[in-house]
């Protein structure tokens, strides 16, 4: 959704005579809005395609000619959580005749571990995921012990479950790091543990999730347990929502995560 959407959109639910005696209007216009209204749109078949042909053509710049020994480190916010794991795992994208099929498949013929060709590619060293409800696809996951399932084009599970596999035996059995840092004031970040183990029914030996608190509550909050619980802390929901790109901390752990992977695999193992 661009600005100008965005704002006619507001300026309409201004007009309403009701729009007044709703609460927390600040988080409505601001971040909600701008959220719903982009996925509303990635959604939508056609101005999907165009995004995901825009992100092929960036990854494909950048990553188009790696080395054997080069490893991938995914870095998601948000939003962009969403169209990534949409874009690796959905099946939304299959039928040839779909717009932007082809901008997928290419995609997905760079990164390890996804068919139709999973034994090439550059091998994801770890996962960081920031501001992220990742966990929304909990609620597209089809139930797999029904004979007749239903057929869901969203649903990630399957292939992100074959993707972990096919990395687990790359990796010897070294846990893949995935790190899930949450502001506890953005209303859009959730923990992925013990969420995701159970909708992927994979071991942790395989996949280590960590959720990470990114801004700590003061000793204020913790002693007196008014401020966090409490409509102020909606004021600034914008502001915790971005903090992941300025937090030292978040940095910190991506590089020490990146540094550790670097290292050479335990003898008999792979990395």
């Amino acid at each position: 959704m661009t600005k100008d959407e965005e704002a006619q959109l507001k300026q309409t639910y201004e007009r309403s005579p009701t729009w007044p005696q709703f609460w927390f209007r600040n988080v409505r216009e601001r971040l909600l809005l701008q959220f719903i209204g982009d996925a509303a749109l990635y959604i939508s078949r056609y101005v999907g395609a165009k995004i995901v042909e825009k992100l092929k053509d960036q990854l494909l710049g950048a990553l188009g000619a790696h080395q054997p020994d080069d490893r991938l480190h995914l870095v998601t916010h948000s939003l962009g959580t969403i169209i990534l794991f949409d874009v690796l795992f959905s099946s939304r994208w299959d039928p040839p005749e779909a717009p932007g099929h082809d901008s997928v498949a290419q995609i997905r013929n760079v990164v390890y571990g996804i068919q139709p060709n999973a034994l090439q590619g550059l091998r994801s060293a770890s996962i960081h995921t920031m501001g992220s409800p990742l966990g929304l696809y909990s609620l597209m996951d089809v139930d797999h012990s029904e004979q007749n399932r239903p057929f869901a084009t969203h649903d990630i599970t399957p292939r992100l479950q074959q993707f972990l596999g096919s990395l687990a035996q790359a990796r010897g059995g070294r846990p893949l790091p995935w790190w899930n840092f949450a502001h506890p004031g953005d209303p859009l970040a959730y923990p992925l543990v013990p969420l995701l183990y159970e909708v992927l029914a994979i071991e942790q030996r395989y996949l280590a999730i960590h959720d990470q608190i990114s801004h700590p509550m003061g000793l204020l909050d913790r002693v007196l347990g008014l401020i966090s619980q409490s409509p102020i802390a909606l004021l600034d929901t914008f502001t915790a929502h971005n903090s992941y790109w300025g937090s030292q901390e978040v940095a910190v752990v991506i590089a020490h995560t990146i540094r550790e992977s670097a290292q050479p695999p335990s003898p008999g193992g792979h990395v």
